[in-house]
């Protein structure tokens, strides 16, 4: 086992601990950590067996630690301004925009946090050509935050309107999950070209000998 990532593995167990004390909204918290416990399952397989890059790994971990304190406040409350504030980064009069923007962050991180597992997942498990690998990690992001959409749409039909605005945290805006999908779009866009730069150093490497 690889004592950095079981300590890595601690630090969100115990964040999760953390935040779930004194729920500010417990019912919608809770529906919020099934997905903290999918994003646990590659983590504590790989503990053991220990095949996943590091860079794979501290994304998901990274990626888990944005969720569970987004859970905490059910995305649309997390007080990102207040704490900006709190402590000098910005005055209070930077964020002009009533919105909370949390959950764009997030959506934005998906798609760059988790492009290494993806990428992992194509190369080691698929087997892929680095090219083929880099493009379908790609593809799996934007099919990922297709379906996790979908998921939100399907909450609306199930869930009372109030329930579902509660979970979805469109606060409102019409074109979110449009503006969500774009947002993974552009950070898995951002890794792509980051990986196809690596790509042609390798091709280059492989030229030269």
């Amino acid at each position: 086992m690889n004592k950095t990532k079981l300590i890595l593995i601690l630090i969100i167990v115990v964040t999760t601990i953390v935040t779930c004390i004194n729920p500010i909204y417990p019912h919608e918290q809770f529906l919020q950590h099934a997905g903290t416990v999918l994003l646990l399952i590659p983590l504590l397989i790989d503990a053991r067996k220990n095949c996943m890059p590091m860079s794979a790994f501290v994304g998901i971990v990274l990626f888990t630690l944005l969720h569970v304190i987004g859970a905490r406040y059910i995305y649309s409350y997390v007080p990102y301004k207040e704490w900006c504030t709190a402590i000098g980064i910005v005055d209070a009069d930077f964020f002009q925009d009533p919105r909370n923007h949390f959950d764009r962050l997030v959506h934005f991180s998906f798609g760059i946090t988790l492009f290494p597992y993806f990428l992992y997942l194509c190369r080691n498990l698929f087997h892929q050509k680095p090219l083929t690998a880099v493009l379908m990690a790609w593809l799996m992001i934007q099919t990922g935050s297709m379906i996790y959409e979908l998921f939100e749409w399907t909450l609306t039909i199930v869930m009372t309107s109030e329930e579902a605005d509660f979970y979805n945290g469109q606060q409102g805006d019409m074109w979110d999950a449009q503006k969500d999908m774009a947002l993974a779009m552009l950070g898995s866009t951002i890794m792509l070209v980051y990986y196809l730069g690596k790509y042609k150093l390798l091709i280059k490497r492989f030229v030269k000998y």
